[in-house]
Protein backbone atom coordinates (compact mmCIF):
# COMPACT_ATOMS: atom_id res chain seq x y z
CA UNK A 1 0.00 0.00 0.00
CA UNK A 2 1.12 3.52 -0.82
CA UNK A 3 0.19 5.84 1.83
CA UNK A 4 -0.89 9.41 0.84
CA UNK A 5 0.05 12.94 2.43
CA UNK A 6 -3.17 14.22 4.05
CA UNK A 7 -2.57 17.43 2.00
CA UNK A 8 -2.78 15.13 -1.65
CA UNK A 9 -6.67 14.82 -1.12
CA UNK A 10 -9.10 16.61 -1.09
CA UNK A 11 -12.93 15.93 0.63
CA UNK A 12 -15.34 18.33 -0.37
CA UNK A 13 -19.23 18.77 -0.03
CA UNK A 14 -21.33 16.78 -3.00
CA UNK A 15 -24.20 19.27 -4.76
CA UNK A 16 -27.33 17.67 -6.08
CA UNK A 17 -25.70 18.15 -9.67
CA UNK A 18 -22.89 14.97 -8.17
CA UNK A 19 -26.36 12.63 -7.44
CA UNK A 20 -25.75 10.44 -10.73
CA UNK A 21 -22.22 10.23 -10.65
CA UNK A 22 -22.49 9.38 -7.24
CA UNK A 23 -24.78 6.56 -8.26
CA UNK A 24 -22.39 5.47 -10.67
CA UNK A 25 -19.51 5.01 -8.52
CA UNK A 26 -21.60 2.85 -5.69
CA UNK A 27 -22.84 0.91 -8.28
CA UNK A 28 -19.79 -0.09 -9.86
CA UNK A 29 -17.91 -0.79 -6.63
CA UNK A 30 -20.54 -2.85 -4.87
CA UNK A 31 -21.13 -5.19 -8.01
CA UNK A 32 -18.13 -7.94 -6.85
CA UNK A 33 -19.65 -8.34 -3.15
CA UNK A 34 -23.36 -8.13 -5.13
CA UNK A 35 -22.61 -10.86 -7.66
CA UNK A 36 -21.26 -12.82 -5.06
CA UNK A 37 -24.26 -12.92 -3.09
CA UNK A 38 -25.86 -13.23 -6.27
CA UNK A 39 -27.77 -9.82 -5.98
CA UNK A 40 -26.47 -8.08 -8.67
CA UNK A 41 -29.39 -5.37 -9.81
CA UNK A 42 -27.57 -2.56 -10.92
CA UNK A 43 -31.17 -0.19 -11.43
CA UNK A 44 -31.49 -1.67 -7.87
CA UNK A 45 -28.22 -0.39 -6.55
CA UNK A 46 -28.87 3.42 -8.37
CA UNK A 47 -32.13 3.56 -7.00
CA UNK A 48 -31.71 2.56 -3.61
CA UNK A 49 -28.39 5.52 -3.18
CA UNK A 50 -30.69 8.05 -5.04
CA UNK A 51 -33.73 7.96 -3.22
CA UNK A 52 -31.81 8.73 0.01
CA UNK A 53 -29.30 10.97 -1.31
CA UNK A 54 -28.65 13.93 0.66
CA UNK A 55 -26.29 16.64 -0.05
CA UNK A 56 -25.44 17.77 2.99
CA UNK A 57 -24.05 14.23 4.10
CA UNK A 58 -22.14 13.48 1.10
CA UNK A 59 -18.50 14.01 0.64
CA UNK A 60 -16.31 13.60 -2.50
CA UNK A 61 -12.90 12.50 -2.34
CA UNK A 62 -10.69 13.96 -5.29
CA UNK A 63 -7.50 12.78 -5.83
CA UNK A 64 -5.04 15.38 -8.55
CA UNK A 65 -8.24 16.74 -9.71
CA UNK A 66 -10.21 13.50 -10.21
CA UNK A 67 -13.04 11.87 -8.26
CA UNK A 68 -11.52 8.94 -6.04
CA UNK A 69 -15.09 8.34 -4.21
CA UNK A 70 -17.17 9.28 -1.77
CA UNK A 71 -18.56 9.05 1.91
CA UNK A 72 -21.68 9.76 3.01
CA UNK A 73 -22.04 10.54 7.01
CA UNK A 74 -25.49 10.67 8.42
CA UNK A 75 -25.75 12.16 12.32
CA UNK A 76 -28.27 10.79 14.77
CA UNK A 77 -28.64 12.17 18.19
CA UNK A 78 -26.70 8.90 19.74
CA UNK A 79 -24.38 8.07 17.11
CA UNK A 80 -22.91 9.16 13.02
CA UNK A 81 -23.87 6.18 10.67
CA UNK A 82 -21.69 5.63 7.62
CA UNK A 83 -24.21 4.85 5.11
CA UNK A 84 -21.84 4.86 2.11
CA UNK A 85 -18.33 4.85 1.28
CA UNK A 86 -16.53 3.84 -1.93
CA UNK A 87 -13.16 4.06 -3.23
CA UNK A 88 -12.69 3.81 -7.09
CA UNK A 89 -11.01 0.67 -7.95
CA UNK A 90 -7.76 2.77 -9.40
CA UNK A 91 -8.04 4.93 -6.09
CA UNK A 92 -7.28 1.70 -3.87
CA UNK A 93 -4.56 0.53 -1.66
CA UNK A 94 -3.28 3.95 -1.64
CA UNK A 95 -4.35 4.81 1.72
CA UNK A 96 -7.23 7.39 0.80
CA UNK A 97 -9.49 4.67 3.45
CA UNK A 98 -7.22 5.52 6.24
CA UNK A 99 -7.32 9.38 5.68
CA UNK A 100 -10.40 9.48 5.43
CA UNK A 101 -11.46 7.01 8.84
CA UNK A 102 -8.85 8.72 10.90
CA UNK A 103 -11.14 12.29 9.90
CA UNK A 104 -14.42 10.25 10.70
CA UNK A 105 -12.92 9.31 14.11
CA UNK A 106 -11.69 12.52 14.87
CA UNK A 107 -15.16 14.06 14.11
CA UNK A 108 -16.93 11.34 15.97
CA UNK A 109 -14.41 11.65 19.40
CA UNK A 110 -15.27 15.37 18.92
CA UNK A 111 -19.19 14.85 18.90
CA UNK A 112 -18.51 11.59 21.60
CA UNK A 113 -20.46 9.49 19.15
CA UNK A 114 -19.70 6.38 17.89
CA UNK A 115 -19.64 5.60 14.33
CA UNK A 116 -22.06 2.50 13.19
CA UNK A 117 -21.94 0.96 9.73
CA UNK A 118 -23.16 -2.04 8.02
CA UNK A 119 -20.90 -3.89 5.07
CA UNK A 120 -21.59 -6.77 3.16
CA UNK A 121 -20.51 -10.18 3.79
CA UNK A 122 -18.61 -10.84 0.80
CA UNK A 123 -17.06 -7.69 0.58
CA UNK A 124 -13.45 -6.81 1.26
CA UNK A 125 -14.46 -3.63 3.27
CA UNK A 126 -15.07 -6.10 6.29
CA UNK A 127 -11.53 -6.68 6.33
CA UNK A 128 -10.63 -2.75 6.28
CA UNK A 129 -13.29 -2.01 8.69
CA UNK A 130 -11.50 -4.23 11.33
CA UNK A 131 -8.47 -3.11 10.60
CA UNK A 132 -9.28 0.05 11.53
CA UNK A 133 -10.41 -0.51 14.79
CA UNK A 134 -14.28 -1.12 14.24
CA UNK A 135 -15.51 -3.79 16.16
CA UNK A 136 -18.23 -6.77 14.91
CA UNK A 137 -21.50 -6.22 16.29
CA UNK A 138 -23.95 -8.59 14.81
CA UNK A 139 -24.94 -10.33 11.64
CA UNK A 140 -28.20 -9.77 9.66
CA UNK A 141 -28.77 -11.88 7.18
CA UNK A 142 -25.71 -10.62 4.19
CA UNK A 143 -25.30 -7.42 6.14
CA UNK A 144 -22.58 -6.93 8.77
CA UNK A 145 -23.02 -4.29 11.17
CA UNK A 146 -20.03 -2.58 12.97
CA UNK A 147 -19.44 0.09 15.48
CA UNK A 148 -16.31 2.27 16.60
CA UNK A 149 -16.08 4.34 19.71
CA UNK A 150 -13.53 5.93 22.03
CA UNK A 151 -13.57 4.05 25.48
CA UNK A 152 -14.07 7.16 27.01
CA UNK A 153 -17.44 7.20 25.98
Amino acid sequence: MVNLPLTDLNIYPASSDDAQMLADIRVESMRPSLEALNRFDPVRARDRFLSTFEENDTFILSLDGEVAGFYVLRTYPEYLYLDHFYIKKQFQEKGIGSIVMKGLKVQASTLKKPIRLIALKESPANAFYLSQGFIFERAEGVDRHYFWALEEY
